[in-house]
């Protein structure tokens, strides 16, 4: 069995509507335990009960929240017993240098990693969704031009490779900080989120589900940047950066960087791009 598939959230999905999204995560998990980790949140009282509420008569098996504290209980056993038996982990928003800080190389990281190499859903919303790549975002200004010393990076979880996320793309004017970081970073592709939407990322490949948008920022061939040489306080200079812009039920190829339309037979549906 290979690795399971990974949904990212850019914040805000809907749960009380078609909720699409959640029905998403629900049919992937085929009826079984789902473990809503809340631990990005520094108050996570609510998130829980939002969740129970929103997938409650989607087929979902257990619900069951996994908060950690403080970094020292990532290795108790009545936590880590929590991920038993569970078909996917779903982490909710908050702050992401606090979810990659408490569970970073701990045992419940290598938990879920089995979890998802075993096949098992992966889902995350807003700082849940930034958390997936290697290298994450973790604060920056939005709805203006980038400045060369605005956007702050730490390590992700690495469960989606060569991307770096954000969320709540479009609403918070996020593009200037998400173009400094594929700046700072040209190997990585950008992904910016659009609330109530989300990839679904498998085989090598992702979809786009929900109402808004998903843009790709690919800096792999610019010819220039001032990110070096520039000061702290300079706008950001970037030459021939591709960008994608996709909708519900496009798909990208990201090992070959290249946007997929959906076949007509997959226009709403729930099939891989081909």
């Amino acid at each position: 069995m290979g690795k399971g598939p990974l949904i990212i959230i850019g914040g805000h999905e809907d749960k009380t509507g078609e909720r699409v999204i959640l029905n998403e995560v629900a049919r992937r998990l085929d009826g079984g335990k789902l473990v809503i980790a809340t631990i990005a949140s520094h108050e996570p009282e609510g998130y829980f009960d939002s969740y129970r509420e929103g997938f409650k008569g989607l087929g979902v098996g257990e619900l069951i929240e996994l908060y950690v504290e403080d970094r020292a209980e990532s290795h108790e056993r009545d936590l880590l017993d929590r991920l038993d038996g569970a078909a996917g982990v779903f982490f909710s928003g908050g702050d992401q240098l606090r979810l990659a800080s408490q569970i970073g190389d701990t045992p419940i990281e290598r938990r879920i990693r089995d979890l998802h190499a075993r096949g098992g859903v992966i889902a995350g919303t807003s700082a849940g969704a930034s958390v997936m790549s290697e290298t994450m975002l973790v604060k920056g200004p939005s709805a203006e031009s980038y400045r060369i010393g605005e956007v702050h990076m730490a390590p992700g979880l690495g469960l989606l490779p060569n991307v770096i996320i954000d969320q709540h793309f479009a609403e918070r004017g996020r593009f200037g900080r998400l173009l400094g970081a594929v700046a700072h970073n040209p190997r990585l592709m950008g992904l910016g989120i659009d609330e109530n939407t989300a990839v679904v990322v498998e085989h090598g490949r992702l979809r786009v589900l929900g109402d808004g948008a998903v843009y790709v920022v690919d800096g792999e061939d610019a010819t220039h940047s001032n990110i070096s040489e520039g000061g702290a306080e300079d706008a950001l200079s970037m030459f021939d950066v591709r960008l994608h812009v996709l909708a519900r039920d496009d798909g990208f190829d990201l090992a070959r960087r290249r946007p997929q339309r959906a076949a007509p037979e997959e226009k709403g549906g729930s099939g891989d791009p081909q």
